[in-house]
């Protein structure tokens, strides 16, 4: 009996630390399309028209990382409007599955 309350408990702790793990990589996540959008606002207000290279290259490697159509286009063909529109896309999908995550803890 203390043998299998043993098992449970070490195989619960597993399973938090996973989820943990799972929700800091969201948030991580999170953060760093809140720093791209953060550059392409900073963009917008300048009235610029075209991303700079450095910045279409790292939307463009983040949308395949996360599967979205705009990962499957050049990073040379992205505006910013439509840069802006796929972060949010991704952003809000995480941000749904980490709610979700948090409702199932209480």
């Amino acid at each position: 009996m203390i043998e299998q309350t043993s098992v449970q408990i070490s195989a619960l702790r597993e399973r938090w630390h996973l989820e943990r793990e799972q929700r800091y990589a969201r948030r991580n996540r999170i953060r760093q399309i809140d720093g791209l959008l953060d550059e392409l606002e900073l963009l917008n207000i300048a009235e610029e028209t075209q991303l700079t290279p450095e910045l279409s290259s790292r939307v463009h490697e983040l949308a395949a990382e996360m599967e979205h159509p705009l990962g499957a286009r050049a990073p040379d063909d992205l505006g910013i409007a439509e840069a802006m529109d796929a972060l949010y896309d991704l952003q809000d999908g995480l941000m749904l599955t980490l709610e979700g995550a948090e409702d199932d803890e209480e």
